[in-house]
C-alpha cells in the first residue's frame, strides 16, 4: 500500500496514546495504524495519510498537548521498508 505520510507520537503510558490518538483523528483526515509500546511505558502511536492531514494531527498535539509528548515527527513519502514495518507492527496486534 502506498501512503503520503506516517505521522508518529511517542507518550508514556497506553492510555495517554489513547487519547492523543484521539485528539488527532479528531483533527484531521488520519487513519489509526498501530502503536508501539517500550520497556518503562513509552507507546509510539502511527497514523496515516495524506501529509498535509498528518502534519495538522501530528501539530495538534504539538501545539495543545492531552498530556506530556516525548517526540513526535511526520516521515512524508515512506519508503517500502518502512511501510513493511509498520504493516507488519499493525499485523501483529490486529489493528489491519
Amino acid at each position: 500500500m502506498t501512503y503520503g505520510a506516517f505521522g508518529l507520537v511517542e507518550v508514556l503510558g497506553s492510555s495517554n496514546a489513547v487519547t492523543v490518538v484521539d485528539q488527532m483523528l479528531k483533527t484531521s483526515e488520519v487513519d489509526f495504524r498501530t502503536w508501539h509500546s517500550k520497556c518503562g511505558g513509552h507507546t509510539t502511536v502511527f497514523l496515516s495519510g495524506s501529509v498535509a492531514a498528518v502534519t495538522a494531527a501530528v501539530d495538534s498535539v504539538r501545539e495543545n498537548p492531552p498530556c506530556e509528548i516525548i517526540a513526535a515527527a511526520v516521515i512524508s513519502n515512506p519508503s517500502d521498508e518502512t511501510v513493511r514495518l509498520v504493516e507488519e507492527d499493525a499485523a501483529k496486534h490486529s489493528f489491519t
